[in-house]
Order: structure tokens, then sequence, then C-alpha cells
């Protein structure tokens, strides 16, 4: 059997339906309006930091907060300084990653009509309760690593 054969039995690909499509219209646009900000703050033409400072809980606990550092990291992600991002704030550079691939595979569906079997999977096999869990998890380390670059 042929590979090309092989390819096509295991069905990695599909032919979307109107509905995945328009979800997927719905996800990218909603990733966009979220990083059209970031970008026009990372070009210097929109100051963010008007609307998120001061932050209550460093001024009420004297400690970075559990999401400090997000906005930057956002930024510096925007900017096409990755690295820098996950030395800011690991979580936030993660939440970046995810969101990018994301909208990128968004994006081949709305556009192109092409679906992606191992969606189907990933949606009937992963909970909502453990994305919850694993984002807390991934917040928390993160905040114990700038606890500790602020504590030097």
């Amino acid at each position: 059997m042929r590979i090309s054969q092989q390819t096509n039995n295991a069905k990695f690909f599909q032919r979307a339906t109107f509905r995945q499509r328009l979800t997927a219209r719905l996800v990218f646009l909603g990733i966009a309006v979220l990083f059209t900000p970031l970008y026009l703050a990372a070009a210097g033409k929109l100051d963010i930091e008007r609307w998120l400072n001061p932050c209550g809980f460093r001024q009420k606990y004297n400690l970075p907060c559990p999401t400090c550092g997000m906005t930057a990291s956002a930024l510096a992600f925007v900017q096409g300084k990755i690295l820098e991002a996950f030395y800011i704030q690991p979580a936030a550079a993660l939440l970046c990653c995810a969101l990018i691939i994301t909208a990128f595979l968004a994006f081949l569906i709305a556009v192109f009509g092409v679906y992606f079997s191992f969606l189907n999977r990933f949606f009937a096999e992963v909970k909502i309760k453990q994305v919850i869990l694993a984002a807390i998890v991934i917040i928390l380390a993160a905040w114990a690593l700038t606890l500790a670059q602020n504590s030097l």
C-alpha cells in the first residue's frame, strides 16, 4: 500500500462543516481582537499601563500578584521576543503560544474548510475541569518563579 493511501485511510483531514467553519471564524476573530491592543501597545500607539496600573494586590500585600508580568510578557511576545516573554512570565508566554496555534488552526478551518480529525479526539478526551486545573497549576508555578526572581 502506498504512503498516500495510508495517509488517506487515516483521515487526518476532513471537510469542515458550516458550523465548524463558523466557529473557527469566531475563534480566529476573538484571538485577533485580543492581540490587537497588544500589537498597538507594542507599537507605541496605545497606553495599556493607563488602564492596568496600579496593581491592587501589590499595594495591599507588597508582593507581586499571581498574574504579575502577564501584560509585559504578552507585549514582549507580540514584539517577537519569545524567550524574553517566557522569562518575564512563563504562564503568559505559554498562553500566547497556545492562542497563536489555536488562531492558526482556526484560520485554516475557516478559510480553507479543512478540519483536522485530531481535534475531535482532543475535544472528546479533554474536559474543561482539566484545562482549568492545568491553567491554575501553570499560573501558580509561574507565580513561584516570579516570587523567586523578586527575592534575588
